[in-house]
């Protein structure tokens, strides 16, 4: 959760009216200064007949904000299953049932892609 601290805290001090900014600065070539300021800044808002039309995350916040909605949706699950009321089986009955050693899993090789 620490990421979702810090992307946060950019967003919460990051000065709203200063990443404000008119479409109309794309037609007058200046859209690599925008993306020079994004990556600095990290965020611009860009606004048509003043009305926020998108906005433009430097690809390390887009990253974070999508690791932070992963994590969230993640711990929505696991809090959901702990709130049902289920019963948990062991590893060790598990494996008891199967008829299966923890050496055997000790002996098994995984290939992951």
């Amino acid at each position: 959760m620490q990421t979702k601290t810090i992307y946060m805290n950019t967003v919460n001090t990051l000065n709203i009216l200063d990443s404000i900014i008119p479409i109309s600065l794309f037609n007058k070539g200046k859209a690599n200064q925008i993306f020079s300021d994004v990556k600095k800044t990290g965020i611009r808002v860009v606004v048509k007949n003043n009305t926020p039309e998108c906005v433009l995350l430097s690809p390390e916040n887009y990253q974070k904000m999508l690791d932070e909605y992963e994590d969230a949706m993640l711990l929505n699950e696991a809090l959901k299953r702990l709130s049902e009321s289920a019963t948990y089986i062991s590893q060790e009955d598990i494996l008891k049932k199967e008829g299966i050693t923890v050496s055997d899993l000790n002996n098994v090789e995984v290939e992951i892609e």
